[in-house]
């Protein structure tokens, strides 16, 4: 009996239902509410649905996120995204918010970042722009714009046809972000897509973008839905 229980066991350790292959990695969403979470910026509409938290685009607001209340500095975070493909949307992740305006550094002068503005980077989920595809790519929301491809390398072209090559339309994908200090790396379905270096913001909080829809109300009322975020800190 003992040799019998200790087989099932480790067959559910391969299969992955047991800690020993999340070692060292933690639940960000309860699956149940937002507990430890907070709307910032729009008003697109989020919920949760069977354990994952779906937004929802909404007409006439700025872009929307829903944002851990903690911080992180270096860190590998995972997650699963299944986007309509009328949508564009993004995780931030070492990105701030304040209740006053600020003055930082952009691309040769300085820029001006509203009271309540979510910014910082994004991982990209593109699927709405068939012809880029770069999901998986870096975007400096709110102050430089794209990092990769862009200030910090990559080619667009290649980039493009390897997004095309692995994103999955209408089903979940998978992503992977690493920051080990000024180096960031990010995976789409297990392949690399994002690898550079960048020291602007050495710590801040990850969120959930619904991008604006501006004038385009045949995208309104569309979803984005996550599950699966955890997220393992680094030293």
């Amino acid at each position: 009996m003992i040799r019998y229980l200790t087989c099932i066991f480790a067959v559910l350790l391969c299969a992955g239902y047991g800690v020993a292959q999340d070692k060292g990695f933690t639940s960000l969403f309860n699956g149940e509410n937002f507990d430890g979470w907070e709307q910032q910026g729009g008003v697109a509409k989020y919920r949760i649905e069977d354990g994952a938290i779906v937004g929802e685009s909404v007409t006439a607001t700025p872009n929307s996120f829903m944002c851990t209340t903690k911080l992180y500095r270096n860190f590998v975070l995972e997650y699963e995204y299944k986007c309509d493909n009328l949508l564009n949307s993004g995780v931030q992740f070492r990105s701030n918010v304040y209740a006053i305006e600020l003055i930082v550094g952009g691309t040769g002068k300085n820029k001006k970042i509203a009271a309540g503005r979510v910014h910082g980077y994004q991982v990209e989920i593109d699927p709405n722009k068939p012809s880029r595809m770069w999901s998986g790519g870096i975007y400096d929301e709110g102050r430089r714009g794209w990092l990769y491809p862009g200030l910090r390398g990559g080619n667009a072209k290649a980039f493009t046809k390897q997004g095309q090559d692995l994103y999955k339309p209408g089903e979940w994908n998978s992503v992977k972000v690493e920051c080990d200090g000024p180096h960031i790396r990010t995976w789409l379905n297990g392949e690399p897509r994002a690898d550079f270096e960048d020291d602007m913001t050495p710590q801040g909080l990850i969120a959930l973008q619904v991008h604006g829809v501006g004038k385009h109300p045949e995208a309104v009322g569309k979803t984005i839905m996550w599950r699966n975020l955890r997220i393992k800190e680094l030293p």
